[in-house]
């Protein structure tokens, strides 16, 4: 009856109506389209590309594509190609001047720097699309239809892809202006979420007809809600400061008042940078298998390559966890200055008890930053290989994938993110908010408004 009576109020709500059904609808949307194959393509012949975009590290992107890959679709490439985008735009902030002062604009800049995103995207989307129409033909070349010329082919590929790739895009920036959360997170977050139920009746099938019986299903679904309670944990979990201001003398309505004098907290996220360092990463990562897709041979002769498309393989996995625990205290580096909070809070009157104001105050933050960043770099490294070591209990490939990576951490992070959403439109129309008691904490104002 509780939810009954939630679902009520929020639906009582006009503004938060509209928004919840224009999400939806652009969701549907996408979902549709991920169903239409390219122009060129016979549907009844893809068995062969559905396998091969199934296996390897192309199963990853296959997975953030909400297996649009797999089918060929006009949205195989997803979303993938705007983040790589956003993440070169980003890097680019920190070496350029140009863009550096573009940063500092405020609004104005941020439209131009959107705007190159954009037009890197084209670029990109472009580069990966020629790729992808290599890998059709290395899959299953009667997939294509033969009276096509294969340039023609190729240009009508390319230009689809990229036209899907901005229509993603823009219904992802339109849901979160106008919709609920952030859009480009929601729109990964329901391709991974539509490869679930199929994942566990899967893994169900396999565990019921061969291999450990029912018991052994229920202890992964066991050990699959611990991780996500672990996953929820690294989101949440926040070192909070101590932060004393100063009382001090100021005239309001003509009559001399004290204001200040009192203790507040700096929340220190234990994972700053959210999942932008597995996605970082795996932008890294994806470079061998689109390299692949160029040299037919490399089966054969390639053995760097085939180590590098195989996320069970030892080397996949130490290099993507190194890079993981690097990228994170990059990017933990890039979204927190310990100088610029040391300078706001001398700036305001206040300071950290026991702790000398201006350079020793950003001493002290750079330390607790480092201190909690390591622990949470490391746990966000053992959570992005999860899945190739609960595959080496024979666990079914696609449902080990949802065991860890950005897969879990971006559905738990934009289920949360949106349920805070949600909740902060019911208290401020006086309702209860979403649970009795606590509020809900999202990934607001870190590494979510990147993606």
């Amino acid at each position: 009856m509780k939810l009954i009576q939630k679902l009520r109020e929020i639906w009582s709500i006009e503004e938060l109506r509209q928004r919840i059904l224009l999400t939806l609808g652009l969701i549907l949307i996408y979902r549709l389209g991920t169903y239409i194959t390219l122009p060129g393509i016979d549907p009844t012949k893809l068995e062969s590309i559905r396998s091969a975009g199934s296996s390897g590290i192309l199963g990853l992107v296959n997975l953030f594509a909400g297996g649009a890959f797999a089918r060929a679709s006009i949205f195989a490439l997803g979303i993938m190609p705007y983040i790589s985008a956003s993440i070169a735009i980003q890097l680019l902030t920190m070496a350029i001047p140009y863009f550096q002062k573009l940063q500092k604009e405020g609004e104005s800049g941020r439209r131009e720097l959107n705007q190159y995103t954009r037009l890197l995207t084209i670029a990109v989307t472009a580069f990966q699309g020629a790729g992808y129409v290599v890998y059709l033909r290395n899959a299953d070349a009667n997939a294509v239809v033969q009276s096509l010329s294969p340039t023609i082919f190729a240009i009508a590929t390319v230009v689809t892809l990229t036209a899907g790739t901005l229509f993603v895009m823009w219904m992802g920036e339109k849901i979160t202006d106008k919709g609920i959360g952030n859009g480009i997170s929601l729109i990964i977050m329901v391709g991974i979420l539509a490869r679930f139920p199929g994942s566990i009746l899967e893994e169900l099938s396999s565990r019921v007809t061969a291999k450990g019986g029912l018991i052994v299903f229920v202890i992964e679904l066991a050990f699959l809600v611990v991780v996500i309670g672990a996953c929820i944990l690294l989101i949440q979990g926040t070192r909070r400061i101590p932060v004393q201001y100063a009382k001090r003398n100021i005239v309001q309505g003509g009559k001399m008042m004290q204001a200040g004098g009192v203790r507040q907290y700096l929340p220190l996220k234990m994972n700053a940078a959210g999942v932008m360092p597995i996605i970082f990463a795996q932008a890294i990562m994806f470079l061998p298998a689109t390299v692949a897709q160029f040299l037919p041979g490399f089966d054969q002769n390639g053995k760097f390559l085939i180590a590098f498309n195989d996320i069970k393989s030892v080397p996949y996995n130490m290099v993507y966890f190194l890079l993981i625990v690097a990228f994170t205290y990059f990017y933990t580096a890039l979204i927190i200055n310990p100088t610029q909070i040391a300078d706001d809070l001398k700036r305001n009157s206040g300071f950290i008890p026991g702790v000398k104001p201006g350079k020793k105050t950003e001493e002290f933050i750079d330390t607790v930053i480092s201190r909690i960043t390591l622990p949470g770099a490391i746990f966000l490294g053992i959570v992005s290989i999860m899945p190739a070591i609960v595959m080496m209990f024979d666990v079914q490939r696609s449902f080990a994938l949802f065991f860890g990576g950005s897969s879990i951490l971006i559905m738990v992070g934009v289920i949360l993110d949106t349920l805070q959403t949600i909740e902060t439109y019911l208290l401020n129309r006086h309702y209860d908010g979403l649970t009795s008691s606590g509020r809900i904490k999202g990934r607001q104002g870190f590494a979510t408004a990147s993606m």
